[in-house]
């Protein structure tokens, strides 16, 4: 008969807990066989387990089999190194949000004052900051409560309607008023969630437009009760990123690329060009000359910000883009001819 001594009964435990956090269903032989300890040894160690909050399932059989389940509440958990580094520094990527930033600042220290040195030296070496999005620094931020209801509805397929107005949810001095200024809730099939830099939407199916829309989270609020269940529909394509990159680009969501993309050669050296290309493409030409190639939601967008490198433009296409600088320049060329207001 195979015996443990007592001083290895605690790492034998969290070997066992490891495989059943790890795998499927296991049998009794297979956790005996795997931790080199008799099946009698393997059922003590479960029962050990359970005192201390996991819910391990039993089923059954010749050799009996053992599954962790979810409980009514958080058991310590365990991680391998890696997961634990993945942890951490998602804790710390998300530290600024306003929404939960102040719970993964607490979860993080939780994490790290467990971790063995050799893990927090590697977790400390890596400083992360959360940057906003510039120009979202007017977001407020989604409330945990509000996402934790959408995701709900989501799950179950419930219909739901919400107020949705033109600020957010908390800058509203009075919400009965801001509602009746909304006017009728919006009907709709929720979907997914998305983040889209910086700022939460609820993808649905509006069903008095009949027609996809995207919700920012911090500005609706759900009403009470939610309607009746519904058969989701295909997102067009098949790709929610896909989808929503598109319709935020301007296009019908087929496709997550700029409806209108140009190709020009700047006079500027590449590493000039390339901090500000934002998703553009830039080729090095030569010291002092790069081709960019960047995409806008009109031509007449794409030629207005090509115009911020402050450089000479030479037009490689497509054609309409070029027709684009001849009406842009045209709008200027009024603009500077016109004559402002007298001032005082």
């Amino acid at each position: 008969m195979k015996t443990m001594a007592p001083q290895k009964t605690s790492s034998r435990l969290l070997a066992l807990l490891s495989l059943l956090q790890a795998h499927r269903d296991w049998s009794g032989d297979d956790l005996a066989e795997r931790l080199d300890i008799t099946p009698r040894t393997v059922r003590r160690d479960i029962d050990r387990l359970r005192e201390l909050g996991y819910p391990i399932r039993a089923f059954k059989g010749p050799s009996g089999g053992y599954r962790l389940d979810a409980g009514s509440q958080l058991p310590p958990l365990l991680f391998d190194d890696g997961q634990a580094v993945a942890l951490a520094l998602a804790l710390r990527s998300v530290a600024g949000d306003d929404a939960i930033g102040e719970d993964a600042a607490r979860a993080l220290a939780t994490v790290r004052q467990v971790m063995p040195p050799r893990l927090r030296r590697r977790v400390d070496m890596l400083r992360v900051t959360a940057v906003r999005t510039p120009g979202n620094d007017e977001a407020s931020p989604a409330g945990t409560e509000v996402l934790m209801e959408l995701g709900r509805v989501i799950r179950a397929r419930e219909e739901l309607r919400f107020d949705y107005g033109t600020e957010p949810v908390s800058a509203r001095a009075d919400p009965a008023q801001a509602a009746a200024d909304a006017g009728p809730p919006r009907r709709t099939q929720p979907h997914h969630l998305v983040a889209w830099r910086g700022r939460w939407y609820l993808l649905a199916w509006d069903l008095d437009r009949d027609d996809w829309r995207t919700f920012r989270v911090d500005r609706l609020r759900p009403r009470t009760p939610t309607g009746p269940r519904f058969t989701p529909r295909e997102i067009p394509g098949g790709d929610v990123a896909v989808f929503v990159t598109g319709r935020f680009r301007g296009t019908d969501g087929s496709s997550g690329d700029w409806p209108c993309r140009g190709q020009v050669v700047l006079d500027l050296p590449a590493e000039a060009v390339a901090p500000y290309a934002q998703d553009g493409i830039v080729e090095e030409l030569g010291p002092e000359r790069c081709r960019l190639t960047l995409g806008s939601w009109s031509w007449t967008g794409l030629a207005a910000t090509l115009g911020h490198f402050g450089t000479a433009i030479h037009v490689e296409g497509p054609p309409q883009l070029t027709d684009a600088f001849a009406e842009l320049a045209a709008r200027y060329a009024s603009a500077a001819a016109s004559t402002g207001p007298a001032r005082a």
